[in-house]
């Protein structure tokens, strides 16, 4: 069963990144650090550079996806209630001129920010935003994330298992802690730059 994930982690990874971008909340980042740990020295399984790839494809084509049926289907699935309707008609509005203010730094930011990661695609579809300026911050996120993402996780991903290992539980809380840290920090540094 490990043999036939390995062998066809690639496609798995392209798989979860690209349905997790087009708006169906799976573990796509979770994949693509699973993947660049399998790439890392010591577990040679893949070639980091092809993780990186296929993970930026993925999260470029399915936030294309999501766009697309954002553009094509949110606004008649919003109209198709009047409830929902009445607050669309309220909401969409002031959504559109978020978007065309922030929206290049909101799709380029909201690739690594976990919420965002899954709705921006097809928020930015509903609310109208220019197709070539949504592919150009697209893939300049989707590219972005899936480098830093998979370099930190091939270079961290050795002495992490270490120390989980050596630790134990000291290391995973340590780690949860650090992670944390940085949740915090890019979501403050988002915030700053999207606000601001």
């Amino acid at each position: 069963m490990t043999h036939l994930l390995i062998q066809h982690g690639l496609t798995l990874l392209f798989l979860a990144v690209a349905i997790e971008s087009a708006g169906v909340p799976i573990p796509g980042e979770t994949a693509l650090i699973t993947a660049a740990f399998l790439a890392s020295p010591g577990q040679d399984h893949y070639k980091i550079e092809w993780v990186i790839v296929v993970a930026a494809a993925g999260a470029i084509v399915g936030d294309n996806i999501g766009y697309w049926i954002g553009r094509e289907g949110g606004r008649r699935l919003l109209e198709r209630w009047s409830l929902v309707k009445r607050h669309a008609d309220r909401v969409l509005p002031p959504a559109e001129r978020f978007f065309e203010k922030h929206g290049g730094k909101t799709l380029f930011i909201g690739r690594f920010l976990a919420i965002l990661r899954v709705t921006a695609a097809w928020l930015a579809g509903v609310s109208r935003y220019p197709w070539w300026r949504f592919l150009l911050w697209n893939a300049a996120g989707g590219i972005a994330w899936a480098a830093a993402t998979g370099l930190v996780a091939y270079y961290a991903g050795k002495p992490v298992a270490d120390a989980i290992q050596t630790y134990g539980l000291y290391a995973v809380v340590a780690i949860i802690g650090v992670v944390i840290l940085g949740a915090v920090a890019m979501r403050v540094v988002g915030k700053r730059i999207v606000g601001g």
